[in-house]
């Protein structure tokens, strides 16, 4: 997840500072070191799979794409299980890979992070929980590692965006297994709100049980800037049947925060609902 910090011009001694949000991932915090890191056929992987390549980078892990998705080198190398993708405006996209052997349990631990980021967590699963799934998520046990686990990171702003959250997608049937959350306190300030962090929570995890950004084809909808469809692909994102083709202001999964607790409406729910209910 990725909130846009537009630092423009001093006035007056003053300099202004305007969050323009980013729910999910749309970076532009990337650094033309870790560009350079990345090598040409693996940008045709990424590429390939229907992601951005504008500002990827390499990080620990693997390769994060379009501001707050990992994508691992499993994540590349997988093969399809779907051979068609739909491109259309702005609606719910899902990628090849889900959560698999439903109905389950996926554990949840938090390691390492202020109590506001475990209560985070709390309300989050709470709202996945209220609708129903054939997927429940609970806190994993004291001391333990959950099927998701939520650590901290510590990074400041970088060309106008500062990461709130990344993760990655499923694999193996399995929810993708890591959340890194934003400890610097240009992300959530000093104080971080509940409401906030529960939603950066919700969309990351939306990520992780394989949920696109909604503006998949144009995320300047939510983060500015230039409109960019990635095109078509064989993989990487699905529109789910039933959601709208038109705009979609409100979607938990927009790729940029607008700074508020956003969770989900009801075209999310059909979403969630086609998938996993």
């Amino acid at each position: 997840m990725k909130k846009l910090n537009l630092l423009s011009f001093a006035l007056v001694g003053t300099m202004m500072l305007c969050i323009f949000g980013c729910q999910k991932k749309e970076a532009q915090t990337a650094s033309t070191a870790g560009q350079d890191q990345i090598s040409a056929s693996t940008k045709s992987q990424i590429s390939n799979l229907g992601f951005s390549t504008e500002n990827a980078r390499k990080v620990k892990g693997g390769y994060l794409v379009e501001g707050d998705i990992l994508l691992t080198d499993k994540n590349l190398n997988e093969k399809a299980t779907t051979s068609h993708l739909s491109i259309a405006e702005t609606e719910q996209y899902r990628t090849t890979n889900l959560v698999s052997a439903l109905p389950r349990v996926i554990t949840i631990s938090v390691t390492n992070l202020p109590a506001v980021y475990g209560n985070a967590v709390n309300a989050m699963i709470t709202r996945y929980n209220n609708l129903g799934l054939r997927f429940t998520f609970q806190r994993a046990a004291a001391g333990t590692t959950g099927d998701i686990d939520v650590v901290g990171f510590n990074e400041g702003p970088s060309g106008g965006y500062i990461t709130l959250g990344s993760s990655g997608f499923p694999y193996g049937g399995d929810p993708y297994n890591e959340i890194q959350m934003n400890t610097n306190a240009a992300a959530y300030g000093a104080n971080p709100n509940l409401g906030y962090l529960t939603s950066v929570l919700q969309h990351e995890v939306g990520h992780c049980i394989g949920f696109r950004h909604t503006d998949y084809s144009n995320r300047a909808y939510s983060c500015g800037g230039t409109a960019a469809n990635e095109g078509q692909s064989d993989v990487g994102a699905i529109r789910i049947p039933g959601t709208p083709s038109g705009p979609d202001a409100a979607s938990f999964m927009l790729a940029c925060s607008n700074g508020s607790d956003r969770t989900f409406n009801a075209n999310d729910k059909i979403a969630l609902n086609y998938l996993y209910k």
